[in-house]
C-alpha cells in the first residue's frame, strides 16, 4: 500500500511540478473560460435568463473546457518520451490515479475561478452555495474520472485532438444532465427543499463517477501497457 501511494504521488507531483514551470494548461484554459464567459454574457446582454438555462450554459463551458485542458495529459508523456519510464517504475492504476488527481485539481481550480466569474458576468444569484460546491466537486471528479481514461486511449493516435470530444461527449450525457438539475436547483427553489429535490440528481453524479473511475482502475492496465 505504501508503496502505490508513493508511486500515485510521483505520478501527481511530476505533473504538479510540470504546471508550475510552464503553467501551459492553466494559462489555456483560464483564457478559454475568460472568452467563453465573455461570449455568454453579451449574447445574453441585459435580459433575465432562466435559471436552468444559465446552468446548461455553465456546464457547457466546464465541458468544453476539460476537453480542452485534460486531452494531453498523456500526449505529453508521448511526446516527452516518458511514458516507457513510468510503465517500467509504476502500475497502470498508480499512474491513473496519479493523473486523475492532477487532473481533478486542475479542473476544479479553473471552475472555481469560471463560476465566481460566471456568478458576477451574468449577476446570477445563489440561493444554496453548498449546493453548488458539492455538485462542482462531483461534476469535476466524474468529468476528469472519464476524461483521464479516454487521453490514455487516444494518445497515440494520429488525430488525438478531435477524438476526445466526440468519444467524451456521449459518454458523460448522464453527468450532464444530472450536474446541470442540481445546479438549476442551487439558484433557485426553497431554502428548506433543495437539497431533498437535488437529491435524485447528486445520487447519480456519485453513481456515475463511482462507476467511471470503478471501470477506469480495472481497465487502465489493459490501456496503459497495450
Amino acid at each position: 500500500m505504501k508503496h502505490w501511494l508513493r508511486g500515485t504521488w510521483a505520478v501527481l507531483r511530476k505533473d504538479l511540478r510540470l504546471e508550475l514551470r510552464s503553467r501551459y494548461v492553466l494559462n489555456a484554459l483560464l483564457v478559454f473560460v475568460l472568452s467563453a464567459l465573455l461570449v455568454v454574457a453579451l449574447a445574453a446582454g441585459a435580459d433575465s435568463v432562466d435559471t436552468r438555462i444559465q446552468a446548461g450554459l455553465l456546464w457547457i463551458v466546464i465541458l468544453f473546457t476539460a476537453s480542452l485542458g485534460l486531452g494531453r495529459a498523456f500526449v505529453v508523456e508521448e511526446e516527452c518520451n516518458t511514458a516507457l519510464l513510468l510503465r517500467l517504475h509504476t502500475t497502470g492504476s498508480m499512474v491513473y490515479t496519479g493523473k486523475l488527481a492532477y487532473s481533478f485539481l486542475s479542473v476544479l481550480t479553473v471552475n472555481g475561478v469560471l463560476v465566481m466569474a460566471f456568478l458576477v458576468l451574468l449577476s446570477v444569484e445563489v440561493a444554496h452555495a453548498g449546493l453548488l460546491v458539492v455538485t462542482l466537486a462531483l461534476g469535476t471528479l466524474g468529468l476528469s474520472g472519464a476524461t483521464t481514461l479516454l487521453a490514455a486511449i487516444i494518445a497515440r493516435t494520429a488525430r488525438s485532438g478531435p477524438l476526445l470530444p466526440m468519444l467524451l461527449f456521449p459518454l458523460l450525457m448522464p453527468l450532464l444532465l444530472a450536474a446541470v438539475e442540481a445546479t438549476h436547483l442551487s439558484l433557485t427553489g426553497s431554502v428548506a427543499g433543495a437539497w431533498n429535490a437535488a437529491a435524485s440528481a447528486l445520487a447519480a453524479m456519485t453513481g456515475f463517477t463511482g462507476v467511471v473511475i470503478s471501470a477506469s482502475v480495472l481497465l487502465f492496465d489493459h490501456v496503459w501497457h497495450d
